[in-house]
């Protein structure tokens, strides 16, 4: 693609780095393909004490798309993968693609609702999943198409088909096919939408491997690099940097199965990680934590904050205990995340860096999205790339909306500085952004209209030092009715995934709205932002 000369960016791009790359026209499995090649003996993937090498990876990962097509998967079947971050997500992603399948990643901390929802949305014929979440899966099969439920333990569960089995049957013959990488979907991503349930983003074969290999060139990556992966596989960011990019160079992924500061630390200096990416509220916690200070980090490249913009403080604060460079950057699940980062030898605080290889942005006027603002205006982020989605599955009107002459409207509130470098000031989209996670108040306000004592609601995010934002709740109580903050969070609680849970609730009168009944969420988050100390 090609990018105009004159844009001011490039005065600072980095010296190492192609302005353009020819990315291969490849299924998105074809890289895995090619490492195994290359490195057949080097480790892929470690989870606690197991590993697997390239190449038993390319073995399983055949063996699974021979057993998926034994059961009827067949070219764009759509499978979803409710799964935590482990080596059976992986084979079970990237079996999925060999098989021709369409990977749709679940939130693991999805309830029967949420999951029901994604489930007929992208009209999965199957599921991968696990034991603990068998129950989940079972309570709502028949109000959904699945077909068959993959366990990846199904000992004394007949109703389930089991991974093992089919792992240990199958040969490792996958199907023959017949992919066009550019417009043939391999994820369907699921990220928050402002007017109600989540929606899919349509990933392509080559937007997913144009996004593995735009990252993994702009931090010059080798099959040397060790990432370690706390960020969750079934997040686009996740899939990107923890498991497309490294297989695209043949790197190690050492993967922890949760968060927990000492545990981290500890795998840093053991496994001599070289990455480490994660949400800003990590961040947060570890330069709060006298712990760091404790751990040789001194083998990482450098670490990339994101999620959401991150204090001056906080990153002044980790590299000065640490003396490891952080970077920062921007992306959406609908450019397969990233399109924007730091360059390396020349970051410029407050800002999100500038665009990455064969990535044009532009700020254009909020109003109408077609008039470009110059250095320094404030307007609608908007980005085109090899990496920006095919669209909104079944969501014609917000492809519409979304997608303008190729250009994708990010619905993010951002400037251009003079120097080509990206500020991003605030959402335009109404979502609230919890420690990383992308809710939509529309969700969250659908389960509270459930409880018998709410006339009215509005849940908005309120600034938080360490989530960013939490969500809080507006409610007004029906005629004759009482309730209490504390029985609303429980009742919220008990219906939604642990990070969509309202945290704050306060009762007013009345909620401020148009003239023609649209909330006016910004009055609320102004009233929340004015509140805070400066």
């Amino acid at each position: 693609m090609h990018i105009s000369g004159d844009r001011p960016w490039f005065k600072f791009w980095p010296e190492d780095v192609p302005r353009h790359i020819d990315y291969p026209e490849i299924p998105l499995c074809e890289l895995l393909s090619d490492t195994a090649r290359k490195y057949p003996d080097n480790i892929a993937f470690s989870y606690r004490e197991n590993s697997l090498s390239y190449a038993e990876l390319q073995s399983l990962t055949d063996k699974l798309a021979n057993g998926l097509n034994e059961l009827g998967v067949r070219k764009g079947d759509s499978i979803v993968l409710f799964l935590p971050n482990s080596l059976e997500f992986v084979v079970g992603y990237y079996g999925i693609l060999k098989a021709g399948g369409i990977v749709s990643p679940a939130n693991p901390l999805y309830k029967t609702e949420e999951l029901k929802h994604q489930l007929n949305d992208s009209m999965a014929s199957a599921i991968i999943t696990d034991r603990d979440s068998f129950q989940k899966v079972k309570q709502i099969k028949n109000e959904t198409r699945l077909k068959t439920i993959i366990l990846t333990d199904s000992e004394g569960i007949d109703e389930a088909v089991s991974l093992e089995e089919i792992l240990t049957s199958c040969p490792p013959t996958p199907p023959m096919l017949d992919l066009a990488p550019k417009e043939d979907i391999a994820a369907i991503e699921y990220t928050g939408g402002t007017t109600g349930l989540p929606k899919g983003a349509m990933l392509t074969h080559h937007n997913l491997v144009a996004n593995a290999i735009q990252n993994a060139t702009w931090f010059g990556w080798t099959n040397e690099d060790i990432i370690m992966c706390v960020l969750p596989f079934y997040h686009s960011w996740g899939a990107c940097t923890c498991v497309n990019s490294p297989i695209y160079v043949g790197a190690r992924v050492f993967i922890l199965p949760h968060f927990d500061t000492e545990e981290l630390l500890m795998a840093i200096e053991r496994e001599k990680a070289t990455v480490l990416y994660g949400a800003v509220s990590m961040f947060v916690m570890l330069v709060n934590n006298p712990l760091t200070s404790k751990y040789d980090l001194s083998s990482l490249k450098y670490v990339k904050a994101g999620a959401m913009p991150i204090p001056p403080e906080i990153r002044a604060r980790w590299e000065q205990i640490t003396g490891v460079k952080m970077i920062l950057g921007y992306g959406l699940s609908e450019a397969s995340p990233e399109t924007h980062n730091s360059p390396p030898q020349r970051m410029k605080p407050g800002t999100v860096g500038i665009p990455i290889p064969d990535t044009d942005a532009r700020i254009m006027d909020e109003a109408t999205g077609k008039v470009e603002l110059s250095p320094g205006k404030v307007g609608e982020l908007v980005i085109k790339g090899p990496q920006v989605m095919k669209g909104y599955l079944n969501r014609p009107e917000d492809n519409k909306e979304a997608l303008r002459d190729d250009w994708l409207h990010t619905g993010d509130l951002a400037f251009m500085d003079e120097e080509g470098y990206f500020h991003v000031v605030d959402r335009k989209k109404e979502t609230i952004k919890y420690k990383g996670y992308t809710i939509a108040p529309a969700e969250v306000e659908s389960t509270l209209y459930e409880h018998p004592a709410v006339k009215e609601c509005a849940v908005v995010g309120k600034p938080d030092d360490l989530a960013g934002e939490i969500p809080k709740a507006y409610v007004v109580l029906k005629d004759g009715y009482t309730s209490c903050e504390e029985d609303l969070i429980k009742f919220c609680e008990q219906r939604v995934a642990p990070y969509k849970k309202i945290r704050e609730v306060e009762f007013i009168r009345e909620i401020p709205k148009t003239q023609v009944g649209k909330i006016l969420r910004r009055v609320l988050k102004d009233k929340e932002r004015s509140a805070q100390p400066d």
